[in-house]
């Protein structure tokens, strides 16, 4: 039987890490972290490479140490309340070729002690691309619902994210899709277990979800004239 990508030992590190958030724990860890975390992330987009260029071949899997899909476990502090130092999660963000910039529609991937799940779509978009999804909505709202309630969709994924406690002010709250228009993330997740991570199929299972969350991502690329 193949091994998992993914090692138990990953959720090990980021438990300890969870307890012993201070550079001079991580410093003694450090190699650690390299073995356990970070190589197998990386391992794990490398190994999402062909069949997500199969699957999502607008979504780029770039299997690098610093400056690719896996995200520093380095906080930014500056502006946080919250001085710890580290992420206690690893983050994994397949970004979309036609916009690099985070918020536009993409894959993010988190693996956290009390949380695992795949997202897909744009988390907080930029006030042009929020504005043209809403009009895409607005427009065709029928295809909008065939997308938002598609039964192999909603097996997996629920949306997520905030939304407006008013009405945006193109619309009126009578609108029958003011719920949806109220939304300023247009993001659905997909909960994975610990289990499904550390098991040898973790890479067809995140490949059955991105294919699943399709029509979700080319409604919203439509929207902002970009390909999926």
């Amino acid at each position: 039987m193949p091994e998992s990508v993914i090692p138990e030992e990953l959720f090990d590190f980021l438990r300890e890490l969870q307890s012993n958030n201070h550079r001079d724990w991580f410093n003694d860890n450090k190699r650690r972290y390299q073995t356990e975390v970070r190589d197998p992330a990386v391992e794990l987009v490398r190994q999402l490479e062909k069949p997500l260029a199969r699957a999502a071949p607008m979504l780029s899997a770039i299997p690098k140490p610093h400056g690719g899909s896996v995200m520093r476990i380095y906080r930014d502090t500056r502006f946080s309340k919250d001085k710890t130092p580290y992420k206690t999660n690893v983050g994994i963000s397949l970004r979309h070729q036609a916009n690099t910039n985070i918020h536009a529609p993409g894959a993010y991937i988190h693996f956290a002690p009390e949380e695992c799940f795949i997202g897909m779509g744009s988390w907080r978009p930029e006030r042009d691309v929020l504005s043209a999804i809403r009009q895409a909505i607005d427009a065709n709202p029928k295809a909008w619902v065939k997308v938002r309630d598609q039964k192999a969709f909603r097996q997996h994924f629920e949306f997520t994210g905030e939304k407006l406690k008013t009405t945006p002010r193109e619309y009126d709250k009578t609108h029958p899709m003011i719920d949806d228009l109220r939304r300023i993330d247009f993001i659905a997740v997909a909960p994975l277990s610990e289990a499904e991570v550390t098991s040898p199929e973790i890479i067809k299972i995140l490949i059955d979800r991105v294919r699943a969350a399709r029509p979700l991502m080319r409604f919203l690329c439509d929207a902002i004239d970009v390909p999926y």
